[in-house]
């Protein structure tokens, strides 16, 4: 049965048990045989926006991101960039759809961050780090009323990444705290909301997971400890009032490549060894 199909059958107990823009590049040209085809999918934490270096596309793709971090790595030959910032999971959903993210029988690497935008995620930052504690919670309130759609949209799109690309490792990262735990309660509350938007794009994943996609989920929350807006050695861009607000920085984006690059074969990071 393909992915879609296993899609059909189980999309209602998934549902219950759940309870931008997007500009690409080029298709991918053929690749060497020993090269692992890699495809990068997301928003603008997958893109790289907050570590500068833009490539004036208008997504804001850095070349300090993940994505070209990862292809640096061994075997590892980024295909396509199909990051754009803003993206929401909608935006992934048609880009995949449209045949434009490059995806193929080819790709053995998928990876995808999206969700936070779904939620309003930087308004909800700004909201609970600059605002007042009622609008921080009322901000709150808000997004997690859109948690258990975002569940079940993540959950489509898994499986429509899978059905384009069925040999594919898919890798689906989280998102990290933006400050260090304190007694505040407006710390505390937006520490919470992180958590529980990290919580469903894990339950989406494991869903997936058990439709027979071959699918991880990457928490970074460990690779951030300790370095949140503020800290002596940040990894998050502190407000000021720009679009990299909230972002990683430059070491962030190696945190997460660091991250992924633990979920993946040790062959696809060392050049000397086979093909996988």
């Amino acid at each position: 049965m393909t992915a879609r199909g296993r899609l059909l059958s189980g999309l209602v107990a998934i549902v219950i048990a759940l309870a931008g823009f997007a500009t690409v590049g080029a298709l991918p040209a053929v690749a060497n045989s020993d090269n692992v085809q890699y495809v990068a999918l997301g928003d603008s934490y997958a893109a790289g926006v907050g570590a500068g270096s833009y490539d004036g596309s208008g997504c804001l793709r850095s070349s300090k991101g993940y994505p070209v971090l990862l292809d640096s790595e061994g075997r590892i030959d980024l295909q396509v960039n199909a990051t754009c910032a803003g993206a929401k999971t909608s935006d992934v959903r048609r880009t995949v759809a449209s045949g434009a993210s490059g995806l193929n029988p080819e790709t053995r690497l998928v990876t995808l961050t999206v969700g936070g935008n779904d939620l309003g995620f930087a308004g909800l930052a700004g909201a609970c780090l600059a605002g007042t504690t009622e609008e921080c919670l009322d901000a709150i309130r808000t997004a997690e009323g859109k948690l258990p759609g975002l569940g079940s949209d993540l959950t489509k799109l898994y499986l429509e990444v899978a059905e384009a690309a069925p040999d594919a490792r898919i890798v689906v990262t989280g998102y990290p705290f933006l400050v260090e735990p304190s007694g505040a309660t407006i710390v505390t509350a937006f520490r919470a909301a992180t958590v529980r938007l990290n919580d469903t794009i894990e339950q989406a994943v494991a869903a997936a997971r058990e439709a027979d996609v071959k699918i991880v989920y990457v928490d970074v929350t460990a690779a951030f400890a300790g370095h949140g807006i503020y800290t002596s050695v940040p990894f998050i861009n502190a407000p000021a009032g720009t679009l990299e607000d909230f972002h990683p920085n430059e070491d962030g984006y190696v945190a997460y490549a660091d991250a992924i690059a633990t979920k993946l074969p040790n062959g696809w990071l060392d050049k000397n060894k086979q093909p996988v």
